[in-house]
């Protein structure tokens, strides 16, 4: 009797405990070494409540699956003429040039998703995206950096703990002079106008 007991208890446990972990079998993984190839094909043309969890425990975010040792990044797949993305002015601010991919990890100092920012460095979240990072750590999460080569202007930002990217714009820098690029004189950092007061 108390064998059959036992037996009972440890079935109807079983599925509670599958229930109560969060993320079932899928795990944030490290940053990728590339972003996203330029997507080729029919594009998502799907409305608001897409559901990006496209397996057992997977986010509802756009995330990087891991698949035969290549990068997934699901949800890239809105193609180039996606409205959500369209920038009247791509790179206003100067480009980014402080490093793409898991070889350059930059800490979140503060913010939010209008305006974050890290070593004098400072971005925004897409507004179709901000729904995508509502539980990121604004003053503490690590973030890698990748170009988008479908939509000019924004670059995606992975979050390692999370497992997800959204879409940022590069907003400026130290040194940053309109016209010259994120860093003053040629845009990559030597010579100009280095302080912008003109001399």
């Amino acid at each position: 009797m108390r064998t059959t007991i036992a037996a009972l208890v440890l079935l109807l446990a079983t599925p509670l405990a599958l229930l109560a972990e969060p993320h079932g079998n899928w795990r944030p993984m490290r940053p990728p070494e590339r972003g996203p190839m330029p997507f080729h094909g029919q594009p998502f043309r799907g409305g608001p409540g897409r559901n990006f969890a496209d397996g057992f425990g997977h986010p509802d975010a756009p995330h990087v699956d891991w698949r035969g040792g290549r990068a997934d990044w699901v949800g890239h797949d809105m193609g180039p003429g996606f409205g959500g993305y369209h920038m009247d002015h791509p790179f206003e601010y100067g480009r980014w040039r402080g490093g793409f991919g898991p070889r350059h990890i930059w800490r979140i100092e503060g913010g939010g998703p209008g305006r974050f920012w890290f070593g004098g460095n400072y971005f925004s979240v897409a507004p179709d995206d901000w729904g995508y990072c509502n539980n990121w750590n604004w003053e503490d999460d690590d973030i890698a950096l990748y170009p988008d080569q479908d939509h000019a202007g924004w670059y995606l930002a992975y979050n390692p703990r999370l497992g997800v990217y959204v879409h940022v714009q590069y907003m400026g820098g130290p040194g940053y002079v309109p016209g010259y690029g994120p860093y003053g004189g040629d845009g990559y950092g030597y010579g100009g106008d280095d302080d912008g007061d003109g001399d």
